[in-house]
């Protein structure tokens, strides 16, 4: 079975470790673990890896945060995957720090990503992880926030949360999405 897991983010050395790209971040530590190499390819980076019987092909969009459906709609066309095999992780600031929502479908609540890959498939019927980043910032200042690294408290708990996220999308594959959800969503 081959699983498609997109993290969305945004190229370039100023945005790594930001907020914003968590997404990043879970697919670099998920092709790390398992051997990964990540290359160029149209409209992302990309690289497979296999455990527990099943193929995960990691995406990552270089077309920026605002255009990922891009990179989705041509991965899923060229993997020949119904939109039901891929899950796409995301940052969400409606979503206390270090929470992750797993759901089948959804809104884009705001999230230019998911308006993009929404515009894109023409629905919003594909699994996705939010990952809570909070909500610590002033009025007009949400770009920046989540175009922000995280703070020195939050930086102490990341990697386990990282970890806890990428399991997450291991498990999606191996145990399906509703034991998943029961597994991994957090109140």
């Amino acid at each position: 079975m081959k699983y498609l897991i997109v993290g969305l983010g945004n190229i370039g050395p100023e945005y790594a470790e930001t907020r914003h790209n968590i997404g990043f971040m879970v697919l670099d530590y998920l092709a790390k673990k398992y051997e990964g190499n990540f290359e160029v390819s149209r409209h992302s980076f990309v690289t497979e890896i296999k455990t527990k019987g099943r193929t995960y092909v990691l995406v990552k969009p270089t077309t920026y945060m605002n255009l990922s459906g891009k990179a989705v709609g041509h991965y899923l066309n060229s993997l020949k995957l119904p939109p039901e095999q891929m899950m796409v992780i995301t940052d969400d600031i409606s979503i206390p720090f270090g929470k992750l929502r797993i759901r089948a479908k959804g809104s884009p609540g705001g999230h230019n990503g998911l308006k993009h890959i929404e515009q894109t498939l023409g629905h919003g019927n594909y699994p996705r992880l939010r990952f809570g980043v909070g909500d610590d910032y002033s009025k007009g200042k949400q770009v920046d926030y989540v175009l922000s690294k995280f703070s020195a408290d939050e930086q102490a708990e990341l990697q386990t949360l990282i970890e806890k996220a990428a399991e997450s999308a291991i498990a999606f594959g191996t145990i399906g999405l509703e034991r998943t959800m029961n597994q991994f969503n957090t109140k």
